[in-house]
């Protein structure tokens, strides 16, 4: 499985540091276009599927809600 040219390989070899990084650019939100902030974004989801353990202090930036279809 690739998510955005990232294989599920490279996500289980990501460090802390590295999912802090990431957080911190999503939090700056300073991005030259909208679609590098939805890359990270993307990424973040993926990381969060693969490893909740790493990405589970960042959940906040997905903005993910439980909706109630009933």
């Amino acid at each position: 499985m690739t998510v955005l040219g990232v294989t599920r390989q490279e996500i289980s070899a990501l460090t802390e540091k590295d999912i802090s990084a990431l957080a911190q650019r999503l939090e700056q939100d300073d991005y030259n276009n909208p679609f590098e902030a939805l890359n990270d974004w993307h990424l973040l989801r993926a990381i969060a599927f693969q490893r909740e353990d790493l990405a589970e202090p960042y959940l906040y930036l997905l903005d993910i809600e439980a909706y109630d279809e009933a």
